[in-house]
């Protein structure tokens, strides 16, 4: 999604989470109108939505697949969520060149066990799943995005995130991107020179506010919400860039 109304500041770049697609930021449209001097943009990520897969997938890949867009503007903020969070991270890198403002990380899971690491690898593992139903499809996506009990199957949002082939559906996510791995990122801190604010929902079961502070950068803590919290209250999501606007 992009939208070219706004001039006047710099361009708010919103990058979705691990599952979903850009089109997660599709509520945010009018609050972005009354609260946005600038353009904003909402791409998909490589392998998520109608961005083409990479043959393998790492943060700097998925950086790589976005930074030539985005080195065309002159001023960006970069919002990311999870996964979003992380390439928001790399793409602020000195050594990527870009304009880049500042960077707000939402919901970024700090910390992995080697557990999770080995589910996660067992899902990139796995043949693309096929359903009878747009419905077993839609649940499906809801579910591997994190917006179960969020959105309902028939939501918008949600149709991005499925595709017909055949009278069969499936999920537009290439599966291969649950195996990214645990990003490094005390490495990613260190490699830029913007400011960097680290937010969580009081809920996100995901990552913790002492895990969070042990990186060294300001922490903030939205009260009431979730890993989801941007779907769940975008107003106070947005405030964590006022001050860049």
């Amino acid at each position: 999604m992009v939208d070219e109304s706004g001039d006047r500041g710099p361009v708010l770049v919103l990058l979705h989470g691990m599952g979903a697609t850009g089109e997660v930021w599709l509520p945010w449209a009018p609050l972005l109108e009354r609260r946005w001097a600038g353009r904003w943009l909402a791409p998909d990520l490589a392998g998520h939505g109608w961005s083409p897969p990479l043959p393998s997938y790492s943060f700097a890949g998925l950086a790589d697949r976005l930074a030539g867009t985005l080195a065309r503007e002159d001023r960006l903020v970069l919002l990311g969520h999870s996964l979003g969070g992380v390439v928001a991270l790399a793409l602020a890198a000195r050594s990527a060149g870009l304009p880049v403002d500042a960077v707000v990380g939402l919901g970024i899971k700090a910390v992995w066990s080697p557990a999770e690491l080995a589910k996660a690898q067992e899902l990139a593992d796995r043949p693309v799943t096929w359903f009878a139903s747009r419905d077993e499809a839609a649940r499906r996506y809801l579910r591997v995005s994190g917006l179960a009990g969020l959105l309902a199957p028939d939501h918008p949002v949600v149709e991005a995130g499925l595709r017909q082939v055949d009278g069969r559906w499936r999920l537009a996510m290439d599966p291969v991107a649950f195996g990214v791995g645990e990003p490094n990122l005390p490495a990613l801190l260190a490699a830029t020179d913007v400011p960097v604010l680290l937010a969580r929902g009081e809920h996100d079961l995901m990552v913790s506010d002492a895990q969070l502070k042990e990186l060294g950068v300001p922490v903030a803590t939205l009260p009431d919400l979730g890993h989801n919290a941007h779907v769940e209250d975008p107003a106070a999501v947005l405030a964590l860039v006022d001050e860049y606007r």
